[in-house]
C-alpha cells in the first residue's frame, strides 16, 4: 500500500474514491463544506434524507457527485468529533477500508484534515490512521490453496493543511514501517511449527541481514551455548529434535561509542510444556510462545526500514520445548550463565529459563536499557485481559518511558509491582531458587525470577502473553503487538 500526502482542494482532485468525515448531527468540516458548495448543496440535500447519522463507524458511498472530479464519495461518521477518542479513530479507519476494499477503485484519497483525537496533533492522528489502514490489509494464506481475492486498492492520498505537511509525511512513513513490521511479526507469529523452528528464525534473521544495510546478525548455536555456560537455556531445548539458537541482532545507527539499547525476544517455537505437559486443547496455538521474539524482529524491521539514528542489540532466545526421554524433568537443578543455580519445579514454565541467560548475555554489550518481551504467563490475561500488556521492572524512569510510549502508539502497557516480599515465593531447599513461585501473583513471581538476571542495567520485563495473538476462531492470528509500543519508545530515545 502506497501512502500519499498531499495539501489541496478535494473538491478538484481527480480520485476513484474521496473520504469524508460528516459529525454526529451531521455537521460538515470545512473541507466537506467546500464539496458541498462545488456540488450545489449535494451533501447537504443527501443527509437530510437521513440515510447517515455520523455515528462512529457509520458510511454512506454516493455515485457522481456533480461538480465534483471524484467518481464516488464515501461519507464516514467520526461521531462528536470533540470526544473522539484514539479506539473510535480506529472504528473509523477500520470502516473506511472495510468499503474501500470492496470497490474496484485503484486508489482513495482522504480528507480528513482537521480531525484530531484525544487532543492529539495532525502528526499522531495520522500515524495511527495509516497503521490501522496497512494493518488491516493483513492477510495470511500461504497455506491455502485458494488464496485471497486481490484488492484494486494500491494508493491512498491523506490531504493535510500545508502547516501539517511535513508532520503528517513524517506520520505516513513512520506508520508505513511500523505496519509493515507488524505484518512481519504476524507472518512468523502464525506460520506452522513445523516450519518455524529456532533455525528458521535464525535464518530469516540472516535474511534481513542481507535485506537491510547496517544490521549485524550472529547466530550461537548449542556448542556456543554450552561454552557460555547456559545450562537453563539448554535445559528447556534438550527434549527436543529441533536445537536451540540465540540470535544477535545489532543495529548501529547511532554515533560510535553510544551505549545501545536492548530488545530481549522470546522465542519458544512450540511449546507443549514438556514433562509438565498442557492439556491438548488449543495447544496449537503454543506456536505463538515465540512471538516475542517475532515482535523483536518486527520491530527491527521497522528500524530498519527508517534507519533512525540509535544503536540497537536484539537477542532472540530461540528453542522448543518438548517431552521427551532427553527432556528436563521436574525437580532437576540447573546452574546459569549467571552461576545461580535453578530448581525446576515445572518444565512449562520454561520461558524464563531461556530469558534469564540471554539476559546474562545482554550485559556484555554494556546497554542502557533492556527490555524483555516474552509470552511469558497465563496469569497475566487473567490480570488483565487481551487488551493490556504486563509492564515490571528496576527502573522507574524506563518503566515511564515504557508506559508513555505505549499510550501514544495506542499499545499500552499497565505495571504491576515487584516488591521483595513476592521474591520469597521462589526460595528453594535445594538451589538459590525455584522457576516458579507458586498459584500466587504469577505474572509477577514471573518477574521477579527475571529481576535476579538483571542487576546490571535499568531493565523492564512486557509481558504479552494476552496481547500478542487472538484465540479461537477465523480471528485467530498474531497481531504484531507490541511492534508499536517498542517502536515508539525508539522514536523517543533517537529524538
Amino acid at each position: 500500500m502506497e501512502f500519499v500526502v498531499k495539501s489541496a482542494k478535494a473538491s478538484t482532485l481527480k480520485t476513484a474514491t474521496l473520504v469524508l468525515p460528516v459529525s454526529e448531527g451531521l455537521a460538515l468540516g470545512e473541507t466537506a463544506q467546500a464539496v458541498d458548495t462545488a456540488s450545489g448543496g449535494a451533501l447537504t440535500t443527501i443527509l437530510k434524507r437521513g440515510d447517515l447519522q455520523g455515528k462512529v463507524g457509520q458510511t454512506l458511498l454516493l455515485h457522481s457527485l456533480p461538480g465534483i472530479k471524484a467518481e464516488r464519495v464515501l461519507l464516514v461518521g467520526i461521531g462528536n468529533e470533540s470526544e473522539l477518542n484514539a479506539r473510535q479513530w480506529r472504528k473509523v479507519a477500520g470502516a473506511v477500508l472495510s468499503v474501500l476494499k470492496g470497490l474496484g477503485g485503484a486508489d482513495a484519497t482522504l480528507a480528513l484534515q482537521g480531525v484530531l483525537i484525544d487532543g492529539r496533533d495532525a502528526y499522531a492522528t495520522a500515524r495511527l490512521l495509516v497503521e490501522v489502514l496497512a494493518d488491516g490489509r493483513y492477510v495470511f494464506d500461504r497455506y491455502k490453496s485458494k488464496k485471497a481475492e486481490p484488492s484494486s486498492l494500491g494508493k491512498i492520498t491523506l490531504l493535510c493543511h500545508k502547516t501539517d505537511q511535513a508532520s503528517v509525511e513524517r506520520a505516513a512513513a513512520q506508520g508505513a514501517a511500523i505496519a509493515a513490521g507488524m505484518a512481519y511479526a504476524r507472518d512468523l507469529g502464525n506460520l506452522p511449527p513445523n516450519v518455524c523452528h529456532p533455525s528458521f528464525m535464525a535464518e530469516e534473521a540472516r535474511q534481513l541481514g542481507k535485506a537491510y544495510k547496517g544490521l549485524k546478525v550472529e547466530i550461537l548455536d548449542e556448542n556456543k551455548l554450552r561454552a557460555l555456560g547456559a545450562g537453563a537455556f539448554l535445559a528447556v531445548s534438550q527434549g527436543s529434535e529441533q536445537p536451540p539458537r540465540l540470535i544477535v541482532l545489532q543495529y548501529n545507527g547511532g554515533k560510535k561509542g553510544d551505549k545501545p539499547y536492548a530488545l530481549v525476544g522470546k522465542g519458544i517455537t512450540f511449546d507443549t510444556g514438556g514433562i509438565s505437559i498442557k492439556p491438548s486443547p488449543n495447544m496449537d496455538e503454543m506456536k505463538y510462545d515465540m512471538c516475542g521474539a517475532a515482535s523483536v524482529l518486527g520491530t527491527f524491521r521497522t528500524l530498519l526500514e527508517l534507519q533512525l539514528p540509535i544503536n540497537v542489540v536484539g537477542l532472540l532466545a530461540c528453542a522448543e520445548n518438548m517431552p521427551s526421554g532427553r527432556a528436563t524433568r521436574p525437580g532437576d537443578i540447573v546452574t546459569t550463565m549467571s552461576g545461580q543455580t535453578v530448581e525446576i519445579l515445572n518444565t512449562d514454565a520454561e520461558g524464563r529459563l531461556v530469558l534469564c541467560d540471554t539476559l546474562t548475555y545482554a550485559e556484555r554489550f554494556q546497554p542502557q536499557a533492556v527490555i524483555d518481551v516474552a509470552t511469558l504467563t497465563g496469569a497475566c490475561i487473567v490480570a488483565l485481559g487481551s487488551n493490556t500488556s504486563g509492564l515490571m521492572g528496576n527502573n522507574d524512569e524506563l518503566i515511564r518511558q515504557l508506559l508513555s510510549a505505549g499510550e501514544r502508539a495506542d499499545d499500552r502497557a499497565w505495571q504491576l509491582p515487584l516488591f521483595e516480599e513476592y521474591q520469597e515465593q521462589l526460595d528453594s531447599p535445594f538451589a538459590d531458587f525455584a522457576n516458579i513461585g507458586g498459584p500466587k501473583a504469577g505474572t509477577i513471581t514471573a518477574g521477579c525470577f527475571l529481576s535476579r538476571f538483571a542487576k546490571q542495567y535499568a531493565w523492564a520485563h512486557l509481558d504479552i502473553a494476552g496481547t500478542a495473538w487472538t484465540s479461537g476462531g477465523k480471528e485467530k492470528g498474531g497481531t504484531g503487538r507490541p511492534v508499536p509500543l517498542l517502536t515508539q519508545y525508539l522514536l523517543d530515545r533517537a529524538g
